[in-house]
Parts: structure tokens; sequence; C-alpha cells
């Protein structure tokens, strides 16, 4: 029987136990690839990637029952974002390259993930920090001021809270199809067409079909619908979840599950957006959006004075009087050009919902040039699902509740 593990134990990737104390010993990746810089030769392919996990796996704090790790991509906005916020409020100069790096940088991280396929909790860790030190620059910078009530205050702290509650909401379940444990096999599953159910009918068209003989041609009819339901089976079915999907569900490849209605894998939320966390998605991107404007506003009413939020948006002469109204004035123009890319996502999403069309299939309907552009090609109408405007909102609106139950004479 094994020892348990102290405060500063723990065991790694490889399944060996080590300390907290060896962190930076034996790291046969780096040795091998400090070697090879200083002897000028190139890095062997995936270096880089071993190296990257050796570290993230030795990131760890100390805890109870062993040392837990710590996710490293958590640390880069909560060190870095301060930080080049405060050092653009030095001068305008350096606003301008910090505030035009930053979106540059996210966007490269975004694409490097995006390519190699993995979860991170960067753009999460990114957009709740973001959220907490532009609240804590209002309290501590424009408050003091004196043009902000406490009712302003109060209202925007309620519209800051709404959007939590709704991006908590937004991070449960998608709408995830259960994996079935004990199937193994990536066979299709019998279906109401399958060749079980049609040999064991004795009579009527299933008995026809399964003797081989015609009556009126309806066995040509069955065959060929029979040919259809087995070719939408092996359409649906999800060799890795090995499960027929419904309708308009997909296979997240990040999260390497099924999501019922599945319409993106959001990098912000680090969650798929399905059927049971559509709307609380476009409620938090709603309620993200008032509450970002409305701070926008304050913070340019009380540092520029005099001028619509607009103007003082590109022409504000005192803003870099003090270092408090420059940082002020910084941080706004990092709300600007946030909420400017969160607004593009919401208008793309109530677009999509339109037309009820996700962006999964709006993806796979530019890939089979199966759909037409519209309003300039910021949405991609399949045809398939649409309705119309108003039945196409009513059936998001009624995404997650339980299914009506038809009556026997309605069935009838």
């Amino acid at each position: 029987m094994e020892e348990p593990l102290c405060c500063c134990e723990y065991v790694d990737r490889r399944g060996e136990r080590n300390h907290l104390a060896a962190c930076c010993c034996d790291c046969e990746e780096l040795d091998e690839g400090c070697d090879r810089w200083l002897s000028c030769r190139s890095l062997p392919p995936g270096a880089l990637e071993r190296i990257a996990d050796t570290v993230a796996d030795r990131c760890r704090v100390p805890w109870f029952a062993g040392a837990v790790k710590i996710n490293v991509s958590l640390v880069p906005p909560l060190l870095l974002l301060p930080v080049f916020l405060h050092v653009a409020a030095l001068h305008f100069l350096l606003g301008l390259v910090v505030l035009t790096s930053l979106p540059a940088v996210v966007l490269w991280y975004y694409y490097l993930t995006h390519r190699r396929k993995e979860r991170t909790l960067f753009f999460l860790s990114l957009g709740l920090f973001s959220l907490g030190y532009m609240y804590y620059v209002f309290l501590r910078e424009v408050v003091p001021r004196g043009r902000v009530g406490y009712s302003q205050v109060a209202l925007l702290t309620c519209g800051l809270i709404l959007m939590l509650s709704a991006l908590s909401r937004a991070k449960k379940d998608p709408g995830y199809l259960p994996i079935s444990a004990g199937n193994n096999k990536p066979s299709l599953p019998e279906g109401p067409f399958s060749s079980k159910t049609v040999r064991g009918s004795s009579n009527g068209l299933h008995g026809v079909a399964a003797s081989g003989h015609s009556v009126n041609g309806e066995t040509e009819g069955y065959s060929r619908l029979l040919a259809e339901e087995r070719e939408g089976v092996k359409r649906d079915w999800c060799v890795k979840c090995q499960l027929v999907r419904p309708a308009r569900a997909g296979h997240c490849r990040l999260c390497g599950r099924c999501v019922r209605r599945l319409d993106h894998h959001c990098v912000w939320i680090n969650s798929c957006v399905g059927e049971q966390n559509h709307q609380a998605f476009i409620l938090a991107l709603f309620f993200f959006m008032l509450t970002s404007l409305y701070g926008i506003m304050l913070t340019l009413d009380t540092i520029c004075r005099g001028r619509t939020p607009f103007m003082a948006l590109f022409y504000c002469p005192g803003a870099y009087s003090d270092y408090s109204s420059a940082l002020s004035f910084t941080c706004v123009w990092y709300c600007a050009i946030v909420t400017a890319g969160m607004g593009y996502i919401l208008l793309i999403q109530l677009l999509n919902i339109s037309y009820n069309v996700t962006e999964r299939e709006a993806r796979l309907a530019l890939r089979d040039n199966s759909g037409r552009r519209l309003l300039g090609g910021l949405v991609i109408d399949t045809g398939q699902y649409n309705r119309g405007f108003l039945c196409n909102w009513g059936h998001f609106l009624s995404l997650g509740s339980p299914p009506q139950q038809r009556s026997a004479e309605d069935i009838v």
C-alpha cells in the first residue's frame, strides 16, 4: 500500500511521484532544447510542445492531499493585463501601440489553440478578470471625482450581476447527448426499418419485403425507403460518441461530446453553445453590451466634460493631464475594443436566430456550397429550418422547454 501524498508531493503526467522542491530538476525536454540551442541546431518536431506540457504539469501549489495543479492559461491575464494598461496610460503613443497589439495577440493565441484543438481557460480568465479590473478602476478612479451618483453605480453593479448570472447559466450543460457505456462497437443501431424488424413481421408490407415478392410494385418503394433510412442513420451516426445524433445535433471536437442543436464552441465561456444554454448565452452578451456601454458613457462624461461620448472617445484634450484620467481613458478604449468584438458576435447570433440557422450549419453550408449569402455575407441562409422571422424567434425562445404532449385525437 502506497503512502499518502504530503502537501508538497504529486503524481506527474508519467505516473511518477515527485516533489515541488524538484520542479526545476530532471527536465529532459528542456535540457535537450538548451543543448540544441547552444550548439545552433534546430529543435526536433514537437519539442516546444513537450517543454510546455512539462512546465504546465509542474505548476502546482501545496494542498492537503497533495500538490494541486494550476492551469497555466489562467495566469497571463491576471499578470499582463494590469501591466499593459498602466504602461498604455503613460503616453498617448504607448497607449496606441498597446491597444493595437492586444487584439492581435489574443487573435494569434485563439488561432494557435484552435489549430491544436485544445481547450484553454485563457479567454474565460481574460474576460472575467477584465470585468473585475474595469469595475475596480471605475470605483477607484472615476467615482471619487464626484460626477457619478450612487444610483448610477448601483445600476452599473446590477447590470454586472445580471451579466454574471447569465454567464453562470451559460456555463452549464449545453445539451450533451448521453453516451452509452456498453456501446463499444461502431455498428449502426437497429431502427424501425432494420433487417430484424423486417424479418420479424409476418404480414403486411414488412412481410412482402421479407419474402421478396412484389405486390403492385410496393417492394421497390419500400426498398428505396429502407435505403434512405439507412443512409440517414449513417449520416447522423457519431463514430466517437457511438450514438445516432438527433436532427441539428453535432459533435464538438474540443469537448469531445455531441450536443443537441450545436451552435458553436465559445472560447469565452470555455463551453459549447447548444440547445440548453443558447438563450443564456444571448442574455449574457446582451447584458454585457448594456453594462459596458453604460460604464463607458459614465467614464467619458466624467473625464471629458461637455462632449458627447462618441466625440470624447476620439478627442479628449484633458485625458492625459494626470495619470488617473489617463488610466481611465485607456480603460475606456480597452472596453470599447472588447465591446465592439462582442457586439459583432451578438449581431451574428441575432441574425442567425432570425433565419433559424446555427453557426455550425452555416459553416457546413459554406463548405458544401448549399447556402445563400445574405446581408453582405453576415448570415448564411440554408433554407432548411427557416419558417419566417416570428416562427424562428418563437422556436428559439422555446429551446430547452419540454416537448408538448400530443393527444390521441391529434395523432389520429
